[in-house]
């Protein structure tokens, strides 16, 4: 199932004997589905039409939805008369003229003018259904096209954003090892100095002892030092968790919350990351991966 973001536009117009039905659909990022209708009052059971479509094809998105109709005017057609209305327009006219004798008389410009002397013929809702319908429908798959041929470009961006953090984590796993012998180095050199070893052979039992004690402390302080800065399980978390994200855009269909969830576990671990880094490359690791996380947040707001 392919992948759609929330943002998308799309037309269609459909020209019947009665006259042209237009449908338009728009949507923008939304946490629910939130549905609009800009609708005739005259067409206003077109909207339950509408909701039933796109109900069964959006989950997510604030969609705008836009129905009109333009009556057809056929060229040589019989106009009629209203008669009722001309009799009530005539009771109005002699009414006024009866308050105000000096008011000017309408014309018959003016009365072929007045709003329901021209009878018209009706338009039927029920008569224009099936072509509202299939104008509705013709909206709704290329609104689905434009969603999806989106959401494949923003899976595009994301799956790259994917790679650069895996070739992060690919660099960095192996400097662990390194900083612990480097600290240990550093350490026996600052114990030895400390306790006067180098270069004294004066007093060797005295010294062996002292030594061994010293070579204990100072394994002692490698492991402290490596529980406190390692960062395995967090490599290791990071792995999964982009792993887990990969599969998810595979996948398809509606990934927002699930892929959102996922940018907030990507970015703990890239804190805990941060907090623990005892050398400079792990500490601009750290910020590698919560800028491409941000920006991969950014796109997945965009998905439904």
């Amino acid at each position: 199932m392919s992948i759609q973001s929330m943002t998308g536009f799309a037309t269609s117009s459909l020209e019947t004997e009665a006259g042209t039905i237009t449908v338009e659909l728009k949507s923008v990022n939304s946490r629910f589905l939130d549905l609009q209708f800009r609708i005739n009052d005259d067409f206003r059971a077109v909207e339950s039409i509408f909701r039933e479509l796109i109900s069964r094809q959006i989950s997510r998105g604030k969609v705008e939805c836009r129905f009109s109709f333009g009556k057809k005017i056929a060229s040589g057609q019989q106009k009629n008369l209203n008669q009722e209305a001309l009799k009530q327009l005539q009771t109005l006219e002699q009414q006024v003229a009866a308050l105000f004798p000096n008011a000017q008389p309408l014309t018959t410009h003016d009365i072929l003018r007045w709003p329901g002397v021209m009878e018209e013929q009706e338009i039927s809702g029920e008569a224009l259904q099936p072509a509202i319908l299939q104008t509705i429908q013709q909206a709704l798959e290329q609104f689905r096209i434009s969603r999806e041929r989106e959401g494949e470009a923003l899976t595009a961006v994301l799956l790259s954003k994917i790679t650069a953090m895996e070739e992060i984590v690919e660099r960095i796993t192996p400097l662990m090892p390194q900083v612990l012998q480097q600290f240990q180095q550093k350490a026996t050199t600052r114990l030895e100095e400390a306790l006067g070893f180098a270069g004294s052979e004066s007093t060797q039992t005295t010294t062996t002892i002292t030594r061994d004690e010293a070579l204990d402390r100072i394994r002692q302080e490698v492991t402290l030092y490596g529980v406190k800065i390692d960062v395995a399980e967090e490599l290791a978390r990071l792995g999964a968790h982009l792993k887990e994200t990969r599969h998810i855009l595979k996948k398809g269909g509606p990934v927002g919350k699930r892929l959102d969830f996922m940018m907030q576990e990507l970015n703990r671990e890239a804190n805990t990351l941060g907090s623990k880094a005892a050398i400079k490359d792990l500490a601009d690791a750290s910020m590698e991966l919560k800028l491409l996380i941000e920006q991969m947040r950014e796109q997945v707001q965009n998905l439904e």
